[in-house]
């Protein structure tokens, strides 16, 4: 009797809780005058970057950047369809990071209440180091699924010796009509998603991260 090919699909996912978080706010100022308007920014600005500052160096942040000043002018219109005179503006965008959630909580709240802040969103995130070993563990587990379902689909047949010929990314394998080599080394390749729960303005009711893997992979059977 001939190999079976058979090709399957095996997927994980795993759901993990956040270890930092992002805070992303924007200083903004408009009005008639532009160096006014500049100026009332940069005051706006000052404390916050001073207690940021006070923050990273006792602990409580774990690191901030203060980017993107844009200054602007627009000159809208009014409901005559006549143009007005310019209004300018001025902003400056902040991301803090943050380890400890309570603390992130409590800065949140008082940050927001600030002359021209606006909070935007957090962004939950995971250490580098532990996104690289849930990734890999996750991969590891997407491999064994795709594996235990050609056993299964190979089982069903009455076939019991099951070989590897191909594992790649979802869309990656090779086409099916294409000759088929002889069986070669596995290629350790998974693709990866990740979704991060975010959350509006100032509440802080953080999501699991999910880490997901999905494989496509071919096995002859006989």
């Amino acid at each position: 009797m001939n190999d079976v090919v058979i090709t399957v699909r095996g997927e994980h996912e795993t759901r993990i809780a956040p270890e930092r978080a992002i805070a992303h706010l924007t200083i903004r100022v408009e009005g008639p005058e532009r160096g006014v308007v500049v100026e009332r920014m940069a005051a706006f600005s000052e404390p916050v970057r001073d207690d940021l500052a006070s923050r990273k160096s006792d602990g409580t942040v774990a690191e901030w950047t203060s980017q993107r000043v844009a200054v602007w002018s627009e000159r809208p219109w009014n409901n005559e369809g006549k143009r007005l005179a310019p209004v300018h503006y001025a902003s400056v965008d902040f991301s803090v990071t943050f380890t400890d959630f309570a603390v992130l909580s409590w800065w949140a709240g008082e940050v927001a209440e600030r002359d021209g802040v606006q909070f935007g969103w957090i962004e939950w995130q995971l250490t580098p180091e532990t996104r690289a070993a849930t990734e890999r563990n996750v991969a590891t587990e997407a491999v064994g699924v795709a594996v235990t379902r050609a056993t299964a689909y190979a089982g069903a047949l009455g076939l019991s010796n099951v070989t590897p010929l191909e594992i790649a990314d979802v869309g990656l394998l090779s086409r099916q009509d294409r000759p088929e080599p002889a069986p070669r080394a596995l290629m350790a390749r998974a693709s990866f998603a990740a979704e991060a729960g975010t959350a509006p303005a100032v509440q802080l009711q953080p999501e699991d991260i999910v880490i997901s893997a999905a494989v496509e992979a071919r096995f002859s059977a006989r």
